[in-house]
């Protein structure tokens, strides 16, 4: 299983139920790892486990050090000391790799340019600039267009990327409103503004196509009541107490789609002559295409291959980008699968198995010691 954010955010630990709150409840065994490649690893063993409480740090069995560049025997005295510190066992180190991209889905893992696609298969390349909001969400949305040949893929947060972009992208976000104010503070809005002005394509995405419509009610997320939003698409979105939750299938640019749905946003008023992106098997319909801006509440669509190819074809030819050409032999599906598959052939080869199979069958060692000062302990 996986954590949410660090086990060692004392201030929330009284409500915590997906770091140690969960290994509490099942007794589990815990491993802390630590992103190397933000410096202050060793710090951050340390000092995690000492900030936990004594029955949190009893679950804590030991370490592994993620994304190590370099020689394993420069690193190796930092880690027979943070074992000899805190009584537990380095388990391993996994390499950095170049290649583990896909599904990272914490945006901070995101440098500014997304993947590493391949040579463009027409004459040129389609350049994507996706705006990193402060409260982005399911980020992953733009590594499927990240995957394509000849697609390059930034996350930005400067103006003048997006005044080079051919397509333009707002992704989800966890606070659309916060995020929609910040576009405006930052000038970035008047950046969109002009894409969309100049005819180039522009997509918004959940949260992304909330900030597209006229206006948004929100009394739920932000509760901020009546916000205008920029205008792009002759919607208007309300905001409901309840999440819609879906796996959605449809069709879309006469290509098979699926993807899904979790929003708080809907579309309360749409205009009648406005057209719809995706068809649902009954005949409803979903997110909006407004001339070269589009929206859709579905996260995961582009996924969907011949979906994928179809629409940057199209936002292609929107740009001017008429010597752009789709590879017809790209699988995210096989992408994904691959990138799962060098993952488990590094933990194989890079970390001790063995150890970590006896602490799933045993659980965490006893008689772990105490670093103090430790959290107090819950009620």
């Amino acid at each position: 299983m996986r954590g949410a954010g660090s086990p060692a955010e004392i201030n929330l630990r009284d409500h915590d139920y997906v770091n140690m709150g969960l290994a509490r409840h099942g007794q589990m065994p815990t491993i802390v790892v630590g992103d190397i490649d933000r410096g202050g690893v060793f710090a951050a063993m340390f000092g995690t486990v000492a900030l936990l409480d004594p029955e949190d740090q009893a679950l804590v069995a030991g370490f592994v050090v993620n994304k190590f560049r370099g020689s394993r025997a420069l690193l190796q005295p930092g880690l027979d000391m943070i074992e000899s510190a805190t009584g537990r066992t380095v388990y391993g180190v996994l390499p950095f790799d170049v290649d583990l991209w896909l599904d990272a889905e914490d945006a901070l893992a995101y440098g500014r340019v997304l993947g590493r696609p391949g040579p463009a298969r027409g004459s040129e390349w389609l350049r994507v600039a996706v705006v990193r909001l402060p409260h982005i969400s399911n980020a992953t949305d733009a590594e499927a267009l990240a995957c394509e040949p000849g697609v390059s893929v930034r996350l930005t947060v400067e103006p003048g990327e997006l005044a080079d972009a051919d397509l333009v992208v707002l992704p989800g976000t966890k606070a659309t409103v916060d995020d929609l104010r910040w576009l405006r503070e930052t000038g970035l809005d008047q950046a969109v503004l002009a894409h969309a002005r100049a005819g180039r394509p522009l997509l918004g995405i959940c949260g992304g196509f909330q900030m597209l419509a006229e206006q948004i009610t929100d009394e739920v997320e932000s509760r901020r009541g009546e916000v205008p939003g920029l205008g792009l698409l002759p919607v208007r979105i309300a905001f409901a107490a309840d999440k819609t939750l879906a796996r959605p299938a449809g069709q879309a640019l006469g290509a098979d789609v699926r993807g899904y749905e979790i929003h708080h946003g809907r579309v309360a008023h749409r205009a009648p002559e406005l057209q719809a992106l995706i068809t649902l098997p009954g005949g409803e319909t979903e997110g909006a295409v407004a001339g070269n801006v589009f929206g859709t509440h579905w996260h995961g669509a582009f996924e969907s291959d011949d979906f994928r190819r179809r629409f940057l074809t199209h936002a292609a030819g929107l740009a001017g980008r008429h010597g752009f050409a789709v590879a017809p032999d790209t699988s995210f599906a096989a992408l994904r699968e691959a990138t799962v598959d060098r993952l488990g052939d590094l933990v194989e080869e890079h970390l001790d198995t063995d150890a970590l199979w006896r602490l799933v069958e045993k659980g965490a060692p006893p008689g772990l010691p105490f670093l103090p000062p430790g959290a107090p302990a819950l009620a």
